[in-house]
């Protein structure tokens, strides 16, 4: 099923909670590390809603999510490793899905639930998906923003031109404005939006303003072959083969990175997947709109799609 919406006026159900910050200790090849994540909403609530970011981004990315959420569900936004205020890996090579998945495994354990639906983002899509589709997954919905197992080559060349670099600037505005413009395919959002989702990213350093995320994330992303490539897209399909449990795959409308023709194989191959387009957005909505927020909402309560 696949369907294609534009961007209305449906209200949100805020709520005002004070997120907590929290860390737990998580283990790679090389030593112990610390993820950093933002719990909203009743602490005791055995209803999880795990919200993963994007590449460069972090867990503040989600702050109205869990706002409107956060009544329903115990909303759970890490920072993933080497991003926010997260740890960074000693060996940057594993930076990859399956250090990703381990780190969050960790994490669910420590939340004390059997069972989370997972709002992805981009890479955090990713990991979602490759932990959905091992044997007894915890992850009971899936909902995927701009996201599959084939991404498309042009999106890879933009990532690989910012990915990592050096980056400085004088003041906290002009880092706000940086992310703005390398995030520009969001969607329209307003300056108050843009600097609540990118403050977070920044941090300042000895007068000058930079990213917190590590600029060695961009090494295993810059070692990348086309066999690797090949092998790893392949093990992300049979993932989503392998999920019972229902998956909403959301693509922007302009998205450079999600092709309309993978979202197509992905209903078609799946077990349980849908589809949503957002008009006017890119790679990848922003869900800070009233609009956008709603179709997470409506995926994740609906107790009708069996697993409610």
């Amino acid at each position: 099923m696949s369907v294609s919406i534009a961007e209305t006026s449906t209200p949100a159900l805020p709520i005002s909670p004070t997120p907590r910050q929290r860390h737990v200790q998580c283990i790679s090849p090389s030593g112990l590390h610390s993820i950093a994540y933002t719990e909203w909403g009743d602490p005791a609530n055995p209803r999880v809603l795990l919200c993963v970011h994007g590449l460069t981004r972090s867990g503040r990315d989600f702050d109205e999510v869990a706002k409107a959420l956060g009544r329903e569900y115990r909303v759970v936004c890490p920072d993933v490793v080497g991003r926010g205020l997260s740890d960074w890996l000693v060996d940057p090579r594993a930076y990859a899905v399956p250090q990703y998945v381990s780190d969050m495994i960790t994490l669910i354990a420590r939340l004390n639930v059997e069972t989370v639906d997972w709002f992805g983002t981009s890479m955090g899509g990713l990991i979602g998906l490759g932990l959905a589709g091992l044997p007894n997954s915890p992850i009971r919905k899936l909902l995927l923003n701009d996201i599959g197992p084939h991404i498309e080559p042009i999106a890879l060349e933009r990532i690989a031109s910012y990915l990592g670099k050096p980056a400085s600037f004088a003041t906290l505005q002009e880092g706000v404005d940086n992310a703005a413009e390398l995030a520009a395919s969001f969607g329209p959002l307003t300056a108050d939006e843009w600097r609540a989702i990118n403050t977070p990213l920044l941090k300042e350093r000895e007068g000058r303003w930079g990213y917190r995320y590590d600029p060695n994330v961009a090494v295993p992303f810059s070692a990348a072959n086309p066999e690797a490539s090949s092998l790893g897209e392949a093990m992300l399909w049979r993932a989503l083969a392998a999920i019972q449990h229902p998956v909403l795959v959301v693509r922007g409308e302009q998205s450079d990175l999600l092709s309309r023709e993978t979202v197509q194989k992905m209903v078609a191959g799946g077990q349980a997947v849908s589809s949503v387009e957002i008009a006017g957005v890119g790679h990848a909505p922003a869900f800070l709109a009233p609009s956008q927020i709603e179709i997470a909402r409506r995926f994740f309560l609906d107790t009708t799609a069996g697993n409610g």
